[in-house]
Formats: structure tokens, sequence, C-alpha cells
């Protein structure tokens, strides 16, 4: 089997995906063009039906599956937003589902993954000691394994969002991805290269956690000690192994963006563009408020809101409001 999508992949999955999840809008952000020093586009996956891109990969595997194949369960682990995905999914498909989550997991993800049905358990471990987990439950009870990166199904899935950008606005010049596992990067660069080589894909990663711009600097895959950064959703201490070649075929540049400049960038979208966006989702337009990536004043640029579940205690924090 193939570890990577193709574009043929890619269109098979919008078929596929069509009557179940938003096509989201493409929006300008004319209020925040000054400070980000270009024409600024926005494709919002915090409206999504989960809040949050996943549900486009997990349900695209979950499709594809056969009903023998998920008649146990399904099960994977996450920091949040693809359990929530999978949970909505194996809801609509009726079968079961075990989600293993990290015990740093923001309280809503969790209170939403299990208000879809979803059994939650907490592990305290980092993404490798988690897998290890599942996999162990897994073997131990037949359930069907969805990854949230490392599938090619999946990619497939989240690259439907670069077909959707591509055909909303046919001369973009910049794609901006957030980076953490690789999957959504993987997948959109994949739909936008195939199709428009010409457009550059950038990628924003946390300065904290560096796993893939110091990995492209190495020339190899490099494992980098796991550090807290605010971007809960982008926080992995290695690259993926399927993701990391398409990442470096495709993928033009990978930009570090501070915890700081994320939480910038996350309240330019709540103040003028009144988009509620975790830090994951915010740090594209974080990076162009650094300016951590070179952009001219009529470069069309498309920012990927990956996702907008986060706690309303802490976005109070995060945007100074009196609780």
């Amino acid at each position: 089997m193939r570890n990577y999508p193709t574009i043929q992949d890619i269109r098979e999955a919008q078929q596929r995906l069509k009557p179940h999840v938003r096509r989201t809008p493409l929006l300008r952000a004319d209020k925040i063009e000054k400070a980000a020093g270009c024409q600024l586009y926005l494709k919002p996956e915090t409206l999504q039906i989960t809040g949050a891109f996943k549900i486009r990969g997990a349900l695209n595997k979950a499709l594809s599956l056969s009903r023998e194949e998920i008649a146990n369960g399904i099960i994977a682990t996450s920091s949040g937003n693809h359990a929530q995905a999978l949970a909505y999914a194996a809801k609509m498909l009726g079968v079961k589902v075990i989600l293993v989550l990290p015990v740093t997991t923001p309280k809503i993800k969790i209170a939403n993954t299990e208000a879809l049905g979803a059994e939650v358990i907490l592990f305290d471990g980092d993404n490798a000691a988690r897998w290890r987990k599942v996999y162990e439950i897994a073997e131990g009870h037949n359930y069907a394994v969805i990854h949230g990166f490392e599938d090619p199904v999946v990619m497939a899935g989240q690259g439907t969002i670069g077909c959707e950008i591509l055909e909303d606005l046919e001369d973009v010049d910049t794609v901006i991805v957030p980076l953490g596992g690789g999957g959504l990067i993987s997948g959109i660069a994949t739909a936008i290269k195939e199709t428009k080589p010409s457009v550059r894909v950038i990628a924003a990663e946390p300065a904290l956690t560096p796993k893939y711009f110091y990995s492209r600097k190495n020339k190899e895959r490099t494992s980098l000690p796991l550090k807290n950064t605010i971007a809960d959703g982008l926080r992995l201490s290695v690259p993926g192994q399927n993701p990391y070649p398409i990442i470096e075929k495709y993928v033009d540049e990978i930009v570090l963006v501070e915890d700081e400049h994320i939480i910038a960038g996350m309240r330019a979208l709540a103040k003028d563009a009144k988009l509620i966006a975790e830090p994951a989702a915010s740090i594209g337009i974080g990076a162009l408020l650094a300016g951590g990536i070179d952009v001219k004043p009529d470069e069309k640029v498309c920012a990927v809101l990956s996702g907008g579940n986060w706690d309303l205690s802490d976005l109070a924090e995060i945007y100074n409001l009196a609780p």
C-alpha cells in the first residue's frame, strides 16, 4: 500500500466527503492586511462540523473501510481534534470508538469527545507511548486503528482543503498551513503542488517544537525534547514517518513561530476577523504579524485556520477578558 496520497485520491475524497462535511468559506481578512503585509484570505476550518479540519481525514478513512473492518469499533490517540472527528464519524456510522488522550488535553476537547459517545482513556505519556497503548488495546479487541497523520487516506481527506482553496481563489500565490504531525500539510501541499506547482506552500511550526524545521536542516527525521507550547495541537517531538518525505518534496519553507506571536495571531483573528481560533490554528497569522514570512503587498496569501476548539476560560485569559 502507498504511504502517500495522490491528487486522484484527494479528488475521490472530495466526492466521498461532499455530503458529510462543510465546504468552509474563503474569507478576505482586509482589516489584518496592513499588519500582515499582503492580501490576506482565511480558510476557517474553525467553522467545520466538529470545529476543526480533522473531520475530513477521519471520515474519509472511516468511510473507506468495510463494515467488517470497523464492526468491533475504531480506536486512536489524539491531542483532541482528531478524537472529536473520530467520535463524530463513529456516531454517524453506528460503531464503537475508543480514544486515548493525553492527560494535558484541554477539558473542552475531552467533553466534546465524550458528548459524541466516545470512550475516553486519559494517558500520561508522549505520543509514541500513547500509540503503543492504542495498538495494545486494538489487538486485544480487534479494533480498527485510524492514525491522525500517518495514514495516506486521512491525508487525502485533509487535502480536500487545498482543492477548495484553488477552486475559490484561482490566483492564490501562497498558502500557509499549521504544522504538527504533518498530515494536514501533506494533504494540502499534494493537492496544491500536483495541481498548480507555482503556488508557494509554507508550514508554520511552533518554535518550542521545531521537529520538522530541524529535520529539514539535518536532512533526516530528528527527534527533539518535548516542550510545552500554547499550540497544544501541534506539540510533537518527532516528525511523522509518512508525512516527512511529502513535506520535504512539496513544502517550500518551514517557519518557526514563538508562542507570543501565536497569541497575537489569536487576538487579531478575534478582533479584526471576528473568528475564534485555537492557538494551533492562529500560528500562520502569528507568523505574518511577526514578519516571519516574506510577502508583498499585492501577494494573495491564504492562511488555513485548522481549528477552534479551546476552553473559554483559557480564551478569556488570552483575550484579556474579565472572568
